[in-house]
């Protein structure tokens, strides 16, 4: 399959998003794991996140749609209520559902085996098979216990203080859930700030999670409550739209009801730094996590060197950012940003490949990318690499780019935003 896009001559809008998948993976996760019932709305409509209930329901959990667009109700099972699955559980592309799965299944009394598509067999688990082995758990992978498919056999999990040798929510989360199940207390430092929904959501449900600048502590015994969850708009799915309307010459795009927890905003400190116009009203917090609506306008960016700290912040927008970038004055450093190499494809390399298909002075750099704008791109034939991120960069960058783009599967997209295209279309008038 294939997308044409061309710029408009404006982008003039207002959308919203899909719902976070980061919170919705949390919400159903979390929700089967406490006593009693909850009603979940918004949900992410994405494969990933239906990859995560879809494993739940191998567990015995009781996930129902409602009649409601993206609303289930959550029956959760308590401490012990999960059933040995008997068949293997498939996490699809989801590095999410794998991950987080894995502290689940740590602590239950029983075998599973967990896989998911050639792009997640091929990313590295070994992060969290290690810390849940020192945590009691039998774990095994392909690969010297570094890939998928994992054999795990849980149960009689006991706290270990770790460290984390990167910062990732995902490895962090998968760490926190075994603790939930474990004798003692585990405690999880992290070299910088991650994504926080997994504590902000458990505290709410009763659990004891404690933090203290760059360490998370997990006190287990307290019984989690089941919670209804409103999940915000993505605002990975956002930045999107947010670069188009810095980039274009004449655009003006609000996105609504958007997540704007502090530990995600990476993208927004980022394009500001740069001189963005973007501005955000309406702040507000819904079952714990700020939400608000931006508005991006026609921008003259400039170059700067994004590092450090932020990269955690901002790890999903890397080609995004890499894109917007190439309109800016003068050079754009990415650096710190290695883990984009194990994503859904290698997001430096194929970030560079594409970008450069459209006339971007961009160079791949082992942790990086710099980028020197040249304040316009020309259009070109631009390969998704089976990733979603990609996919939706580059439709981006047909809005922005002069003359004509195709985009070659971008239907991969749907994995995390199965609308984006309707969206990109209806922003750029129906073309």
């Amino acid at each position: 399959m294939k997308r044409t896009v061309t710029s408009p001559p404006s982008i003039i809008g207002t959308l919203t998003p899909p719902g976070d998948k980061s919170i919705s993976h949390r919400s159903t996760i979390l929700n089967a794991m406490a006593t009693g019932e909850a009603t979940v709305t918004n949900y992410s409509p994405g494969a990933d996140c239906a990859s995560t209930i879809r494993c739940l329901r191998a567990l015995g959990a009781t996930i129902e749609r409602l009649e409601e667009p993206g609303s289930y109700l959550v029956k959760g099972v308590g401490a012990g209520g999960f059933r040995e699955p008997a068949e293997v559980l498939n996490a699809g592309n989801s590095g999410t559902t794998m991950r987080l799965m894995s502290g689940l299944l740590a602590g239950q009394p029983f075998l599973s085996v967990m896989t998911g598509d050639s792009s997640l067999r091929s990313r590295p688990m070994g992060r969290i098979l290690s810390p849940l082995s020192l945590m009691g758990a039998h774990v095994h992978g392909r690969d010297g216990d570094e890939r998928a498919p994992l054999v795990i056999k849980g149960g009689n999990l006991h706290g270990i203080p770790y460290t984390l040798p990167v910062a990732s929510a995902q490895l962090k989360s998968c760490l926190v859930i075994a603790g939930l199940y474990a004798k003692g207390e585990t405690s999880l430092h992290s070299p910088a700030a991650s994504r926080d929904h997994t504590e902000l959501m458990l505290r709410m449900m009763g659990a004891q999670i404690l933090e203290d600048g760059l360490t998370v502590t997990v006190r287990p015994g307290n019984p989690l409550s089941a919670m209804d969850v409103r999940v915000p708009a993505d605002i990975s799915s956002a930045a999107y739209w947010l670069v188009a309307g810095v980039c274009h010459p004449n655009a003006k795009v609000t996105v609504t009801d958007v997540g704007i927890n502090p530990t995600r905003t990476g993208i927004i400190d980022a394009l500001q730094a740069m001189g963005a116009k973007l501005t955000i009203a309406n702040r507000r917090m819904e079952g714990g996590e700020e939400v608000g609506d931006i508005t991006a306008e026609s921008s003259e960016l400039r170059g700067v060197e994004i590092g450090g700290d932020l990269i955690p912040r901002l790890l999903d927008e890397g080609p995004i950012l890499a894109l917007a970038a190439c309109f800016a004055r003068g050079a754009t450093v990415i650096k710190d940003a290695a883990e984009l190499r194990v994503k859904e494809s290698d997001r430096i390399k194929s970030s560079t490949q594409e970008l450069s298909r459209f006339g971007a002075d961009i160079q791949e750099r082992p942790d990086g990318m710099v980028i020197r704008g040249k304040g316009g791109l020309r259009g070109a034939v631009g390969q998704s690499h089976g990733d979603h991120r990609m996919a939706m960069t580059l439709g981006v960058a047909g809005l922005l780019a002069k003359g004509q783009t195709e985009v070659r599967n971008p239907e991969i997209a749907s994995i995390s935003y199965p609308g984006f295209w309707t969206d990109l279309e209806r922003l750029a008038g129906s073309m």
